[in-house]
């Protein structure tokens, strides 16, 4: 006899489909929390922005997992191509890196947070990806030399293709994280900014 698997919304008096449509509005269209409290009113439900952020936190990570399953199948097709970047963020006021891998269709599938971005960082990042998505057949870089150490530790050195205009889709992915980030005013914690990039 199998366990029935508990819903994660059962001690929520607000509905499942609620929950759902708040997170997705915060993270698809880039908005606020009080942006999200606004528009959610005018629709005739009536929650606070904290309730807004506090969904997000607790289900946005849910949500997009489920996203990712669903699209298991075309990640596995669209291994051919991956661009690679990593974009400077802040935290506290201090620099950390936001390595971002971004598939041929603009998806992003694979991010990671880390302080530097030296050989180790790189190679931290690229054998996640490589756990979790396999390996590309090419992957698209800008000139960073930690890119082509970390390639050259697993063996794979002769699939790097770097250059600016090359990586222009993963520069492009950039500007939606961005906006999304504006939204977010500031991050306080690595494992926020972590939660944040993958939702």
């Amino acid at each position: 006899m199998g366990i029935t698997k508990r819903s994660p919304f059962r001690y929520f008096p607000t509905s499942p489909e609620i929950i759902r449509l708040a997170v997705m509005m915060y993270v698809r269209f880039a908005l606020s929390p009080r942006n999200v409290e606004d528009l959610l009113q005018e629709r005739g439900i009536d929650i606070s922005y904290e309730t807004g952020r506090f969904w997000w936190h607790r289900f946005g990570p849910l949500f997009a997992s489920e996203i990712r399953k669903l699209g298991v199948s075309g990640m596995r097709s669209s291994r051919w191509r991956w661009h690679l970047d990593e974009v400077l963020v802040k935290i506290n006021g201090e620099r950390h890196y936001l390595w971002r891998a971004v598939d041929h269709e603009g998806g992003v599938p694979e991010s990671f947070v880390t302080k530097t971005r030296d050989k180790k960082a790189a190679l931290r990042f690229l054998k996640k990806k490589h756990r979790r998505h396999g390996r590309a057949d090419e992957i698209v870089t800008d000139r960073l030399r930690s890119y082509g150490a970390a390639l050259n530790v697993l063996g794979i050195p002769e699939r790097q293709e770097a250059g600016r205009r090359g990586n222009n889709r993963s520069e492009n992915s950039h500007q939606l994280f961005r906006k999304r980030e504006r939204a977010m005013l500031r991050f306080r914690r690595m494992r926020t900014l972590q939660k944040f990039a993958s939702v």
